[in-house]
């Protein structure tokens, strides 16, 4: 076991990387704004300047990838990623900062994309999930520590080291992969055209709607997070980092706990069971956020949630598109950024209306609902298909 430990580490790193470069920056937009003499606002471009990377970068670069090797591929990966980190680290002014951190983000859904598929070929037949929930570990880690530690850093030095800290993650994130990833045989077959097939069955649009709209649910609350414990829950804004490292330490938990639970039950009852659970904490999030010690205990039970559907839905994805999962993979971290932008965006809108700050969590409980809705139809539609079948065989990933 401890051999098959090893060979996920570096893939966890590299997610740790990205994890702390994605949501690092919020943190520290008025450091950043400052120093290039811009707005918050224009600030706030940076982030989604890095969204549109990840979404344009996914499909391209998988794309153009699917021919070399897997572990050749993630190295390249890591490299772009590191060299446009460095990069921001000196960039000198507010236009070539967009350009850069758009750069930054193309290699972002393709690392994910090839690192689902390779972490499911480690995996044993029934341990995928876990595999899968493994490498997203640096994603969770980050949010745990990473995040509050580098925004600590960048504040009180200069926000140019949180880059330059980055930088250090991909190079140690390119050792690792170099010296424990295993070789694994390429598909010499495949072609960017065929490894877009997939998005003609509605199998993968419903799994792509799932994450989208369902997952977008989590992000009303997170994304308006500091207001809510501020002003609803009456915590000091001086305790928000304590808030922020609760709700990283809900997602190392339940990235973890979806992942064991996704291979014990299959991924269509795990992910209908936690958008059912989502829908019921945001619920909760929106009448009870006022009690203070209610407000502690949701941020750890939503940022559980948050994550623990990252595993059964990858899962699903690539039972949806057996023959071409790395860019299913890819499309997923595309619907993971839609899901970011839309509910930061609609759960917006009730504030615009001069709602308080807990109404964002109301429209979450409508968007978890269609969510669940979408996955109650796939597993109707699927699930029973997927235990009948028998799935092809070159792509140890599709077993149940």
């Amino acid at each position: 076991m401890g051999m098959i430990d090893k060979r996920i580490i570096p893939l966890a790193i590299g997610g740790l990387g990205i994890g702390t470069t994605e949501f690092t920056v919020m943190g520290l937009l008025p450091d950043i704004a400052k120093t290039l003499q811009i707005t918050i606002p224009e600030a706030g471009h940076l982030i989604s300047a890095y969204a549109l990377g990840v979404v344009v970068g996914a499909p391209i670069l998988i794309g153009y990838s699917v021919k070399f090797p897997p572990k050749k591929v993630l190295m390249v990966l890591m490299m772009i990623f590191t060299l446009f980190n460095g990069l921001s680290a000196i960039a000198p002014d507010y236009t070539t900062m967009l350009i850069i951190r758009f750069l930054s983000g193309l290699p972002h859904g393709a690392f994910f994309g090839v690192g689902t598929v390779v972490a499911s070929r480690m995996a044993g037949k029934g341990k995928e999930a876990l595999y899968i929930s493994l490498m997203f570990t640096g994603l969770t880690v980050a949010n745990l520590a990473m995040v509050p530690l580098v925004t600590y850093i960048g504040h009180t030095f200069h926000w140019r080291w949180y880059f330059a800290i980055v930088a250090a993650i991909g190079l140690l994130a390119l050792l690792f992969l170099k010296i424990w990833l295993p070789k694994m045989e390429t598909n010499q077959e495949a072609h960017f055209l065929e490894e877009l097939k997939f998005l003609k069955k509605r199998q993968s649009w419903l799994v792509l709607m799932i994450t989208a709209i369902g997952f977008g649910g989590l992000f009303t609350w997170f994304s308006y997070i500091t207001p809510l414990m501020t002003v609803i829950a009456g915590v000091k804004e001086s305790q928000m980092a304590y808030v922020m490292i609760l709700a990283g330490a809900g997602m190392v938990v339940g990235n973890l706990g979806g992942g064991i639970l996704s291979d014990k039950l299959g991924p269509e009852k795990t992910c209908a069971l936690l958008l059912f659970l989502m829908m019921s904490s945001l619920g909760c999030v929106f009448f009870l956020s006022e009690y203070q010690s209610v407000a502690f205990v949701l941020t750890f039970i939503c940022g559980a949630l948050s994550m623990s559907v990252a595993a059964p839905i990858n899962i699903m994805m690539m039972k949806a598109a057996p023959k071409s999962e790395m860019m299913a993979a890819a499309f997923m971290q595309a619907a993971f950024n839609i899901a970011n932008a839309m509910g930061a965006f609609l759960g917006g809108i009730p504030l615009e209306y001069g709602y308080s700050f807990n109404y964002p969590s109301l429209v979450g409980v409508g968007m978890t609902f269609i969510g669940l809705i979408i996955a109650l139809r796939y597993k109707y539609l699927y699930s029973l298909q997927t235990e009948e079948e028998e799935l092809p065989i070159d792509c140890v990933s599709c077993d149940k």
